[in-house]
């Protein structure tokens, strides 16, 4: 008994050190992330002592900006100073006499990521840098001391050239099972996953079975992802509306609901789009049930 709450005294103590470095690591600018898609940019130009133009501008989902004189520029997947160097030589061969650019990254969106259960601030998160599973738990607030022993990573599935698509036949991929006796208990960092953005992570409260019987959970793309009474009648839709309706980037035609049949994992989709307008029956949800809204892929 007493080994035991040494250990969870130890986990909690690893995920305050944890979580004040991510803070302290996302208060500056990370001169190696990789500009993603939705990232805004401020962009500045400097030449004849003066500054000559500096604008915001939104990376598209195709990772391009619009960028002042020259247009059309990849920015994707570089870092701020790859693309200042990138757009320097054809700003000083048409345009300015030495020019200096300046970028940086106003606002950050293409790292994003959601996390529900058992942790202390639920919820839609941006990161600016690589993110695991113990750094998205952090930026949480941090782990309960009531989870259960295996967090869920729910990931959409993308080709060879990185291009999110549906799995074949149709079915849902099977989430991600992680498992964090290892992790928090033991200390065996090799379970601590490297997150895709997108990923959605739930993590069921050790008294999930209790819970089971009067809670239904949300997670992804809506605003208030967690865990909600059952209600008799309570349908996918509803469920949604009950977790503060869809981001903006959500994609609520690629919904998910999974239900627990006995010991058995079943994933059933439905196209909440085709329930709004009408065109599709909604489905019933049964305690315990999981709804999944995943990321646009556009």
């Amino acid at each position: 008994m007493c080994k035991r709450i040494w250990q969870r005294q130890t986990t909690v103590l690893l995920f305050a050190l944890i979580f004040l470095l991510v803070s302290a690591r996302q208060s500056y600018a990370n001169p190696s992330y990789e500009i993603g898609a939705r990232d805004v940019l401020t962009v500045s130009v400097f030449a004849g002592g003066a500054e000559q133009v500096k604008v915001d501008l939104t990376v598209s989902d195709q990772g391009v900006v619009n960028f002042p004189f020259i247009g059309s520029v990849k920015a994707g997947g570089l870092s701020t100073s790859e693309l200042e160097a990138k757009v320097k030589a054809p700003l000083g061969a048409n345009y300015f006499v030495s020019p200096q650019v300046h970028v940086q990254v106003k606002e950050y969106h293409s790292l994003r990521f959601s996390i529900s259960g058992a942790v202390k601030s639920p919820g839609n998160f941006e990161m600016f840098s690589k993110t695991t599973l113990l750094d998205l738990i952090a930026k949480a607030g941090g782990i309960l001391a009531e989870r259960g022993n295996v967090a869920y990573v729910m990931r959409k599935q993308s080709n060879a050239q990185g291009t999110a698509f549906p799995p074949a036949g149709g079915s849902a991929a099977e989430p991600i099972k992680v498992n964090l006796v290892k992790l928090l208990d033991q200390g065996d960092f090799s379970h601590n996953i490297t997150l895709q953005s997108g990923d959605s992570v739930y993590i069921p409260l050790a008294t999930r079975l209790n819970q089971s019987e009067s809670k239904v959970f949300v997670a992804g793309e809506v605003a208030k992802p967690g865990g909600y009474d059952y209600q008799v009648g309570l349908t996918a839709l509803s469920a949604c509306i009950l977790a503060g309706d869809f981001t903006k980037f959500a994609a609520p035609n690629r919904a998910t609901v999974i239900r627990m049949e006995g010991d058995k994992q079943v994933i059933i989709k439905i196209d909440l789009e085709d329930v709004n307008n009408g065109e599709e029956a909604d489905i019933p949800l049964k305690p315990g049930d999981r709804v999944n809204i995943p990321e646009s892929w556009f």
